[in-house]
């Protein structure tokens, strides 16, 4: 399916999910932690992402009027999840060695997509629908094997939530499995900035 007709199958989908609304996300606090990522300084940006921004100047701009979080009607959150289930079930995960014989490639996908690339993808999609850009961040994380990820961080008036390719479930950042490195800026989608991850236990992977 192109992106052109994502609206509509969004559309159909947000009706379909009509029953499933965010009180899911009431307890949300896991041992105390809180529900929004703390955030410390500059940081570098990920070389995939400094050349994804050549390519697409316009998605790495900075945001004139940032929103500090979304309110999560229930219909905003119909969108997460039709949004992340789109994507989740229609691109094919492949590694950017496999797709593009490189390292690392970012790239809004279109068959095949490396965990960045869901991450664009549902980035660009929630845009489209009207979410603000400034709420909407790519994040960098560390599985539990070392393994280096990428998932969407949409910041909400109930938490930090995260779109993942490897999961199903919209989450709270913590009652994810993955330790929080960095992640793009509120008031520039081109700079990125430290996260401080100060939890002593991480929630098992589910």
């Amino acid at each position: 399916m192109q992106f052109a007709d994502f609206a509509k199958a969004l559309a159909i989908a947000v009706i379909a999910l009509g029953g499933l609304v965010a009180p899911a996300l009431a307890n949300s606090a896991v041992a105390g932690h809180p529900v929004f990522i703390k955030v410390s300084g500059a940081t570098s940006i990920p070389v995939g992402h400094l050349d994804f921004c050549r390519q697409h100047p316009r998605d790495c701009a900075a945001h004139a009027n940032p929103v500090a979080a979304v309110e999560l009607t229930e219909t905003r959150w119909m969108e997460l999840l039709a949004v992340n289930s789109y994507f989740n079930e229609t691109i094919i995960a492949m590694t950017d060695e496999e797709i593009y014989g490189v390292a690392e490639m970012w790239a809004y996908p279109e068959i095949y997509g490396d965990c960045e690339d869901f991450a664009l993808a549902k980035r660009r999609a929630l845009i489209e629908a009207g979410w603000p850009a400034s709420a909407l961040l790519i994040t960098v994380v560390r599985e539990t094997n070392g393994a280096g990820h990428a998932v969407l961080t949409v910041r909400t008036d109930r938490g930090d939530l995260v779109l993942d390719n490897q999961d199903g479930m919209i989450r709270v950042w913590n009652e994810t499995p993955y330790q929080f490195l960095k992640r793009q800026s509120q008031a520039h989608a081109g700079q990125w900035v430290d996260l401080l991850d100060e939890r002593t236990t991480i929630v098992a992977a589910r």
